[in-house]
């Protein structure tokens, strides 16, 4: 039997993170900003995209002018990112941090956090530390957009096998919903042809799950208010696997007395 690589989260899904995740979905996001942000971005002066992955939420709202931060703390995915501002020739300015702990040099007008990145952090508690950092990044009324799994995509969608096929690449992903632990898991199985054999690879993500009353209490016990949600289901037009309950978009907003 061929020896399987583990890797580290993240490092083969950052290198072909845009061609399998991102533009295949990029649409829906789009969907939901023009709903939660339509009327606010016009008035923003600055922004970061926290968990931003290889940065083409950023350097979109870079190009409409705003001033713009992406973190992440993929090593992997900043350096995608950094390379793909610079490429584009959009001023981008990509930190490394953990989004629990993170800090900008300036605080600014608009936080997003997209494609369930939230849900990446390892541990309950830890919803509260995130939410107090982007508070702490946050001007005074600035805003937070972010989106979550919730537990019926964990119990519904994870468990299902995925198989996507490109030439010299596979990706079979398999997993479940872990209830004891309130956390989706998911194994990415890679497969990469070099020369005539083909390398096999191995990721584990894991995501927690919260229930909407522990998001609300988070957010509050950081300064937010004006906390809005939206069921995910009309942007995912047409995707059968998107049902009512599978996933939520929040808008809240940092006080201005906080």
């Amino acid at each position: 039997m061929a020896q399987v690589r583990a890797c580290p989260p993240y490092r083969l899904l950052a290198v072909h993170y845009d061609r399998f995740f991102f533009f295949p979905f990029h649409r829906v996001w789009q969907r939901a900003r023009r709903v939660l942000l339509g009327k606010i971005l016009p008035q923003l002066g600055s922004a970061c995209d926290l968990a931003c992955g290889t940065g083409t939420t950023a350097l979109a709202m870079a190009r409409r002018g705003l001033k713009v931060f992406a973190v992440d703390l993929s090593p992997t995915m900043c350096r995608l990112a950094h390379e793909k501002a610079r490429r584009a020739g959009v001023p981008v300015r990509v930190l490394r941090a953990d989004m629990r702990t993170f800090r900008l040099p300036e605080p600014v007008d608009l936080v997003t956090c997209e494609f369930d990145a939230i849900n990446h952090v390892p541990r309950k508690v830890d919803l509260t530390r995130v939410a107090r950092a982007v508070a702490r990044a946050l001007r005074p009324g600035g805003y937070f957009c972010f989106d979550v799994n919730n537990r019926m995509a964990f119990q519904k969608i994870w468990p299902s096998t995925w198989w996507i096929e490109r030439p010299g690449l596979v990706l079979v992903m398999h997993g479940g919903y872990d209830a004891r632990r309130d956390k989706g898991w998911t194994i990415a199985e890679w497969f990469v042809r070099e020369g005539r054999r083909w390398r096999r690879s191995r990721e584990r993500v894991e995501e927690v799950c919260w229930a909407p009353a522990e998001i609300q209490r988070s957010l509050h016990l950081a300064g937010f208010d004006q906390i809005r949600s939206w069921d995910a289901t009309p942007f995912f037009r047409d995707d059968p696997w998107i049902r009512p309950g599978c996933r939520t978009f929040y808008l809240a907003r940092r006080s201005p007395s906080a």
